[in-house]
């Protein structure tokens, strides 16, 4: 059982079927001719994320057989994944979904059509400078990660030849806009905060600069401004697409599927002909495009409004996910935990984010409509977090916590003064608050020491509460104050918003000794 064989019809679909393998349900020659001469999407970003995700939800679409245009992927960083990943597999991949109850559903991906690597000393890029002047080109989609959209002054001084992606994306525009300053719609799907405004301000960067150098005309500029020529619209997405799981390749061996070898590019790109995904996936698109759009609606994807995005973000990072990993984080760490999944099955945790999340975070959250916040909530409980093939560890979460604090539980603390909610409703987010200072001290319940993870502002704020120790019974807990007023850490001053006392009190508890953190975790969570 191999990729290259269904291509090449040499393959018994019988046998893919009875293993649990779902094929294509459509004449994947006929759309890739159709792409080659009618393009209507490039995507930059051949990872792992791509290919379950994007690629995959367009692969459901052809299925449907209203559809018959694939994707172009276009890679701009790591041009082994090109070479290694898509071309000896004839550019199919296996999609496989790890499911919470431990089992994997097997899709295969024959969406994309053609992988190319997006650069000037290739020939591809003639290839891809043909596509950009093509009139039926739609939509030019990323997932290069947030750092992707970055530019710096030497690549800005290179003129028309860069290597940033957002500066060989803006050359490719050009080469659109002298095509007859053709329509089009550039749309991030990178899980970033506004990501549409990222992908813009990369391209208007290079473009004034070339303006002012008098390399290209003003009019470039005009058009990238024009919003019935050019678009960066908004987008939610939300997907874990860890790196190829052993127990999936051992599974897949077990089938008799070939194409299992692991691949580590020169520059630690992790990939495999196939890629595995968690089961749950959300992709809300502010619908604002110029030229048409692909119909990623049947595959599931959420079109809407700008607003409605923005509201579902906040949704996701200030209520029903991102707090409750952070919370889940600091006290895992503290509790000698190293897998989230682990910590799922801890009835004081599991109950911990759960009341967070649907008790002190909800009454505050505004529904987008689109997707229900205690379904988002109960998919992430029950689901998601659970997941045994998910290797996330409360360590990497807790990673730069200083910066996340102010947005997963400052916002919801903000809006329940501005709503004039009683404050006594909160106690866990509180609780959260609390373990911090305890965290900071890198001790664990058991009294020994961990590392706390990496945080721009770790050293400063391990000064602060330096002073204090666990176990000791007497101590000045003044430190505390110098803490919990920090608006740079919380986004207000606790004390202010009328929390710092019960903070302080249950700090105090947290550092009684060894044993602390589970008896104040307990304590508090089942009273609440």
């Amino acid at each position: 059982m191999r990729l290259t064989d269904i291509l090449s019809g040499q393959f018994n679909a019988a046998e893919w079927e009875a293993k649990g393998y779902q094929l294509p349900k459509f004449d994947i020659k006929a759309v890739r001719e159709k792409t080659y001469h009618e393009p209507t999407w490039v995507h930059f970003g051949g990872g792992n994320i791509f290919r379950a995700f994007p690629a995959a939800i367009l692969n459901d679409a052809l299925n449907t057989g209203k559809y018959d245009r694939g994707v172009i992927v276009a890679e701009t960083f790591d041009y082994e994944v090109i070479d290694k990943a898509y071309t000896p597999y004839d550019n199919l991949s296996l999609s496989v979904a790890l499911c919470s109850d431990g089992t994997i559903e097997k899709k295969v991906i024959a969406s994309v059509t053609e992988a190319l690597k997006a650069d000037p000393q290739f020939d591809d890029w003639n290839r891809l400078i043909d596509i950009f002047r093509n009139p039926s080109l739609q939509m030019v989609s990323f997932t290069i990660t947030e750092k992707g959209y970055g530019y710096n002054e030497a690549d800005l001084a290179r003129g028309i030849k860069p290597v940033f992606a957002m500066g060989k994306v803006c050359a490719l525009l050009y080469e659109r806009f002298q095509a007859g300053q053709q329509p089009v719609t550039l749309q991030s799907m990178d899980n970033c905060s506004h990501n549409g405004d990222r992908v813009k301000a990369g391209v208007m960067a290079y473009a004034e600069r070339w303006v002012n150098d008098a390399l290209v005309p003003a009019t470039f500029l005009d058009y990238l401004k024009d919003e019935t020529k050019v678009t960066f619209p908004w987008s939610m997405i939300d997907k874990i697409t860890p790196r190829p799981h052993q127990k999936v390749k051992e599974l897949l061996e077990a089938d008799g599927f070939e194409d299992n070898n692991y691949i580590e590019t020169e520059k630690h790109t992790f990939t495999a002909p196939f890629v595995n995904a968690e089961e749950v996936q959300y992709l809300v698109i502010e619908d604002h495009y110029t030229n048409g759009r692909p119909p990623l609606h049947l595959g599931g994807a959420l079109y809407t409004t700008r607003e409605t995005v923005d509201k579902v973000e906040t949704m996701k990072v200030t209520t029903c996910l991102n707090p409750l990993h952070t919370a889940m984080s600091i006290y895992g760490c503290m509790l000698g935990y190293t897998l989230i999944s682990a910590e799922m099955a801890d009835e004081d945790l599991r109950a911990f984010i759960q009341k967070i999340g649907y008790m002190e975070a909800m009454p505050v959250v505004v529904d987008p409509g689109v997707l229900n916040p205690y379904e988002f909530i109960g998919a992430v409980i029950n689901r998601r977090l659970p997941n045994p093939f998910m290797p996330d560890a409360p360590q990497r979460i807790a990673m730069d916590t200083s910066q996340k604090l102010p947005i997963r539980f400052g916002e919801t603390i903000k809006k329940y003064l501005a709503c004039g909610l009683d404050m006594h409703n909160l106690v866990l987010i509180p609780l959260t608050l609390a373990g911090y200072a305890r965290y900071l001290k890198g001790i664990k319940d058991d009294g020994t020491s961990f590392e706390p993870s990496p945080d721009p502002m770790l050293a400063e704020l391990q000064a602060i509460v330096a002073p204090l120790q666990v176990g000791r019974q007497k101590q000045d807990y003044s430190c505390l104050r110098q803490l919990y007023s920090r608006k740079d850490v919380f986004g207000l001053d606790l004390y202010e918003a009328g929390l710092g006392a019960q903070i302080e009190g249950m700090v105090k508890e947290l550092f009684a000794g060894p044993g602390a953190v589970r008896s104040t975790l307990h304590k508090y969570v089942a009273a609440r």
